[in-house]
């Protein structure tokens, strides 16, 4: 029988506990902390901590430093700047300053090393206005003097009237830095007396002078100088008016500057493309959108973003099939590149802070390299002309909802409707400022919040009739049966955030057609 193992000492429970208490349980993190610090202590033995320099020691200085930090540093300090000021001032105005005789540092009612300094300095002041008093410095031209009358005949003038123009020369070239330049704030004719020149010549100068206006009071815009900024129709609240005052809604600017779009939609015009592209289907290019809206999702990017990737994309195929030869066309391989490196450039034109191409080459699962998408990305540019500011329906429904003053539910909806269309490549051909009011009025019959105002129809240019052709076209795209592969918009919009606007019930066309005539 192995005999009983006997403990050399007994330990209860609380002593165990305590000394865990005490010491702490021992980590992977406290180890290597602790190896750390005694491989530390090993390499540097003798430790000590940053001493002052001693007292009896001059301590080193800098080019153009301070010259008074060679005696010790319990000097006073008001000491040191009032012997500085003295140097610094009476260098700059010799020919005027009186000399002043620098009083000695006193440090414990004992004269330090900066008395020497002191009176080496005064000696080379005294012995430099020695030498302008024989020589004094001339006047400094002015910038008038030397620009605006360069070319202008001066007239005979008389010594005193010379004598007079120098004493005032000098005063003024006191203004002037030390390397002799005229101050910068110095008017064009600060200099100038009609004793100088001819009262005609003077006043011609003058009146030159004073066209140049910077008052922006001449440069008002035609709305301001009306008392209405715009005319609209009776019946229709003007929206633009009430933020008048808001530099930051630039209601002024608001009509003007959506005008100006919707007649930049006619330079950005895309066709039938896929006609003259054999490897790609319109099915392919829903399947890529919906792609891009997937990474707009998870970069969080904006919306604004999105739509211009879309429109780059469209605008490239459309114009590259034009202009290149059917062998060089894009490929279906390619089509995924395409859309990453026109997200790419869309996050560098509307991005605060836009991904990486690191990014983008991660999202395409490494199928492509980062030549290949910095090529890709140079030859979209190329084909847009680097034109990016491209009219967006995005920034035409945001405008449009403003304007009829619809709730954010309502808004989200129209932008569930316009995102969706960008899968359907039949809707490519609308104009973008169409797409948007079509998008919008479908949200107010799926809200029966109204049909089209007059206020919609005077803000966005367009009538019911008008819009009539791309409402059926959307409306017909929202009815189709939903697809598992393109499904990213759909789950999007289902969600909370978005009010799940996705999940409404959809008007049929004959609704929409009715309502033409009401």
């Amino acid at each position: 029988m192995a005999p009983t193992r006997l403990a050399s000492k007994s330990t209860g429970v609380n002593e165990n506990i305590n000394s865990i208490m005490n010491q702490g349980i021992t980590t992977r993190s406290k180890q290597m902390a602790t190896l750390k610090t005694y491989k530390d202590n090993l390499k540097v033995t003798n430790k000590r901590k940053a001493d002052s320099p001693l007292k009896n020691m001059t301590a080193k200085r800098a080019a153009f430093g301070d010259i008074t930090n060679a005696f010790n540093k319990s000097t006073a300090t008001n000491d040191k700047v009032t012997a500085l000021k003295k140097v610094t001032v009476e260098s700059k105005l010799l020919p005027t300053v009186k000399s002043i005789k620098p009083q000695p540092t006193i440090v414990n009612n004992k004269t330090t090393k900066s008395k020497q300094i002191q009176k080496a300095a005064t000696n080379a002041l005294e012995s430099i206005q020695k030498h302008f008093a024989k020589d004094p410095p001339k006047p400094v031209a002015t910038r008038a003097k030397n620009g605006i009358l360069k070319n202008i005949e001066r007239k005979s003038i008389s010594n005193e009237n010379k004598e007079q123009n120098q004493s005032q020369n000098s005063t003024k070239s006191g203004r002037s830095d030390v390397s002799g330049e005229p101050s910068l704030y110095v008017t064009a004719l600060e200099n100038i007396t009609p004793s100088d020149i001819t009262k005609e010549e003077y006043k011609a100068i003058s009146e030159k002078l004073n066209k140049v206006n910077l008052d922006d009071s001449l440069n008002r815009s035609l709305d301001e100088e009306r008392e209405e900024p715009h005319r609209v129709p009776d019946g229709v609240a003007d929206i633009d008016r009430e933020n008048w005052n808001d530099p930051f809604q630039v209601s002024n600017y608001a009509m003007d500057i959506f005008n100006y779009l919707k007649s930049r939609e006619r330079l950005f015009p895309i066709d039938d493309y896929l006609q003259r592209l054999k490897d790609i289907t319109s099915w392919m290019r829903a399947l890529l959108v919906d792609w891009m809206v997937e990474v707009q999702e998870s970069f969080e990017l904006n919306h604004e973003t999105l739509y211009l990737a879309v429109k780059l994309v469209d605008l490239f195929l459309t114009r590259s099939t034009k202009t290149k030869p059917e062998r060089e066309h894009l490929t279906k391989e390619e089509l995924q590149l395409l859309g990453a490196s026109a997200l790419f450039i869309a996050s560098k034109f509307d991005e605060r802070i836009p991904p990486t191409v690191d990014d983008f080459l991660y999202i395409c699962d490494g199928a492509y390299t980062l030549a290949q998408l910095l090529k890709m990305e140079i030859n979209i540019l190329r084909v847009v002309d680097f034109d990016l500011g491209i009219p967006l329906s995005y920034s035409f429904l945001r405008r449009y909802a403003r304007c009829a003053r619809v709730s954010m539910p309502t808004l989200t909806l129209a932008r569930f409707v316009l995102e969706q269309c960008l899968l359907e490549y039949t809707l490519v051909a609308h104009s973008d400022s169409k797409m948007a009011a079509a998008a919008l009025y479908i949200a107010l019959r799926i809200k029966s919040l109204g049909s089209w105002t007059p206020a919609l129809q005077y803000y966005t240019g367009y009538s019911l009739e008008d819009i009539m052709p791309v409402v059926l076209a959307q409306n017909a795209a929202l009815h189709k049966k939903p697809k598992s592969a393109i499904s990213t918009v759909r789950n999007k919009y289902s969600h909370t955030t978005f009010f799940e606007v996705a999940k409404l019930p959809l008007v049929e066309d004959s609704a929409l057609a009715t309502l033409t005539t009401s």
